[in-house]
């Protein structure tokens, strides 16, 4: 089981890169990888609370892991510090033994530079997922977040 580490400086306050982080239309918007869509199916903000995202690849040549083209996966929040942090534990839908598991999804939230800075921890990936394919869709995802949370509006 391997770890993904990234930050992302956010010209925003945190109370509002946290807001968009528990918002299931902000989520659905920002925590996909460009060349893919997203739908959110549940999304339950609270501790304990369960959510269900599905990721598809816009081009039909690309492999899902839960289907062809699409890669589903559930979880819940197991911590939710307000304007400071959001744990979730998840866990592809698949049959697939090389990306099965459940991994930790930590993201931090403190004062930085007149705005956040966000340090997001993805542990237990398992070893069908690449490092560097992890890594790519986390950056794209939190540049996402911060021109949502900076703008209104996704580049």
């Amino acid at each position: 089981m391997a770890s993904t580490r990234i930050g992302r400086h956010v010209k925003a306050p945190r109370a509002t890169v946290y807001r968009l982080l528990l918002d299931a239309d902000a989520v659905a918007r920002w925590q996909v990888p460009t060349g893919m869509t997203s739908q959110v199916h549940e999304f339950d903000p609270r501790e304990g609370g369960a959510f269900r995202i599905s990721l598809t690849y816009d081009e039909p040549t690309d492999t899902g892991k839960t289907t062809a083209q699409t890669d589903t996966f559930h979880g819940r929040f197991v911590r939710l510090v307000p304007d400071a942090q959001v744990v979730e534990v998840v866990e592809f839908e698949t049959d697939d033994p090389a990306v099965t598991g459940e991994m930790t999804i930590t993201i931090d939230l403190a004062d930085a530079d007149g705005g956040t800075r966000i340090s997001a921890v993805h542990d237990g990936l398992p070893d069908g997922v690449s490092l560097e394919d992890n890594e790519l869709g986390w950056r794209i995802s939190l540049g996402k977040l911060a021109a949502l949370a900076e703008t209104g509006e996704l580049p």
